[in-house]
């Protein structure tokens, strides 16, 4: 049933069993699972079914170093769906060696193993709508396909490992038939969580304040209350009520929106390979219809022996703002780079400055390649704008067989990278956030050690040239700062309260029928992109409450049903 906060009558308060606080990814699926277990679930989500201006607004905070971190409503959608609606759909399970407690990673070490999330993986999937669980080329091809890089020795990288991608779906829009239809679930939209009010002796969830903005206010009651707001808005709620300390609600031990992670990401270099080798750098596509990519992935083993964390690389286009490249397609991003999504815009350099000469060539390559240009942007509308499974990105093939090289690796954890309370209040008087993120020299070492040994590899395998400036990794590395809505490890998974937030059910330490669903748990951040696990994670908790709700408190809740 879908309901809307704006039409429930003043002070109104409702009862449920489990009461979600958040519609994206891990609420919706959380919420369905739950739908037919017989349990009576209410989610609250602060958005409508489109984007709202006023909405989104509440969503601004301040950052330490805007050089570092993108502004706090970007990335993220405070509607129906959250940021699935805006979401790129690149799906992909955490490494065996993500769950490890790594002496060089500091902070490292889940209190799960990828056997706990493994039963829940693939249902994960089918929600992500990411075809089948299949992640390496084995598994997802029964057909040799074309080797990524020809004659390429993999003594320290991987090329037989895959990204799968979404459609992207809006969890929003392809399950919202289902959320209406649900007999036991209530989905009331335009309903912004302002406080979690504890018991007397602060040891549980007594209810949950919403609000709308035109000043309407409510309760709801539940035996469990789950906080599936995103990696910065779970933190926003637990500090904003003050709890049992006056800290904060799971605060006691200044925990909650510390150790903060992203990914690191950026765009070096040039992989020149040497004729006759040949790269493929594009998308194989499953039976089922899937895209899928190869990445260069580095073997656990050799993070193990070298020290480092998890690190993958893609071949990708050369620099788009030096009109150099010759490409028609490139220059047509450059100059069309206005009406890019921010996003995205940010991955095509736009903050370089390109001179008027330079503006006059990119012109000149479209120009020229106008048959090519027109033959692109074909393909975008077929295969992007028209389809429902959207072509992932854009590729471009360089007669020249020269690429950059796009990464993406994991950050350390690090107590003073955080998410805080700002001084200023939003509409509704809540005080927004602010955000200080670091990186580590660890995080450095990562990523220049990762790519010296790339460069080694392919200087050695006699297939070309890797050149990059090993003075220039640190400044790109950090060019996208905290890279785009990846928002990790503000309350994190563990066994220790001192230094974790939830358990390894996900249940707040102090409050004893409060969780947390999202990638706000992760101890650690992986390569990957986090929806497939938080979605994993989220229903492996759906799990755990219904068998709890039926009588029991399992240590494990095992196996999904």
């Amino acid at each position: 049933m879908l309901l809307d906060a704006n039409a429930l009558p003043q002070d109104a308060r409702l009862h449920a069993d489990i009461c979600i606080v958040g519609a994206g990814a891990a609420g919706i699926a959380m919420a369905l699972s739950l739908a037919d277990s017989g349990l009576d679930v209410v989610v609250l989500e602060a958005g409508g079914q489109e984007p709202e201006p006023r909405t989104q607004a509440l969503y601004e905070g301040t950052v330490e170093d805007a050089a570092l971190h993108s502004p706090l409503d970007r990335y993220r959608q405070r509607q129906l769906g959250g940021s699935t609606t805006i979401w790129g759909g690149r799906c992909m399970p955490l490494d065996p060696i993500d769950f490890e407690a790594r002496p060089y990673i500091a902070g490292s070490g889940w209190p799960l193993g990828p056997e706990d999330l493994a039963p829940y993986y693939p249902a994960a999937n089918a929600w992500c709508e990411a075809g089948d669980y299949a992640y390496t080329m084995a598994e997802a091809f029964a057909e040799p396909r074309r080797p990524m890089l020809e004659g390429f020795d993999e003594s320290h990288f991987s090329t037989q490992t895959l990204e799968r991608f979404s459609c992207p779906t809006n969890f929003g829009g392809r399950y919202l038939g289902r959320l209406r239809a649900a007999p036991d679930l209530r989905v009331v939209l335009h309903a912004n969580v302002t406080r979690l009010e504890l018991d007397e002796a602060g040891e549980a969830i007594r209810h949950v304040e919403f609000k709308t903005l035109d000043g309407k206010a409510f309760a709801v009651s539940a035996d469990s209350v789950v906080l599936a707001a995103g990696g910065l808005e779970v933190v926003r709620l637990l500090l904003n009520s003050p709890g049992r300390t006056g800290r904060g609600v799971g605060n006691a031990h200044d925990v909650v929106g510390r150790y903060y992670m992203c990914h690191l990401a950026g765009t070096i270099g040039s992989l020149v390979l040497a004729p006759p080798h040949r790269a493929w750098h594009g998308y194989d596509v499953a039976d089922d219809g899937t895209y899928c990519r190869r990445r260069l992935a580095l073997r656990p083993d050799v993070q193990r022996e070298q020290g480092i964390g998890n690190f993958v690389a893609r071949l990708h286009h050369p620099r788009i703002t030096d009109p150099a490249h010759g490409t028609a397609i490139l220059s047509l991003l450059f100059l069309a780079r206005a009406f890019v999504p921010y996003e995205y815009a940010k991955r095509l350099h736009g903050d370089e400055r390109v001179s008027v000469g330079g503006w006059l060539r990119h012109a000149f390559n479209v120009l020229r390649g106008a048959p090519s240009v027109a033959g692109f942007l074909w393909h975008w509308l077929r295969d992007r704008t028209l389809a429902a499974r959207k072509f992932p990105s854009i590729i471009v093939y360089p007669r020249t067989q020269r690429y950059s090289l796009d990464f993406h690796a994991e950050q350390e954890p690090n107590r003073e990278s955080r998410v805080s309370l700002g001084t200023s209040v939003d509409e509704l008087g809540m005080r927004r956030l602010h955000v200080d993120w670091h990186y580590t020299r660890q995080d450095v070492a990562t990523v220049q050690k990762s790519l010296a040994l790339l460069a080694a590899d392919v200087r050695d395998s006699g297939i070309g040239e890797f050149d990059y400036d090993p003075g220039e990794v640190e400044r790109e590395m950090t060019r996208y700062g905290a890279y785009g809505g990846h928002h990790i490890g503000t309350a994190r998974m563990g066994d220790d309260p001192r230094t974790s937030v939830v358990d390894r059910n996900c249940r707040v330490h102090e409050v004893r029928n409060l969780y947390v669903a999202g990638a706000a748990v992760f101890p650690t951040s992986s390569q990957a992109n986090p929806t497939l696990t938080l979605v994993a994670l989220a229903l492996r908790l759906a799990r755990h409450l219904q068998i709890r709700h039926a009588g029991g408190e399992p240590a494990d809740p095992g196996s999904p049903a």
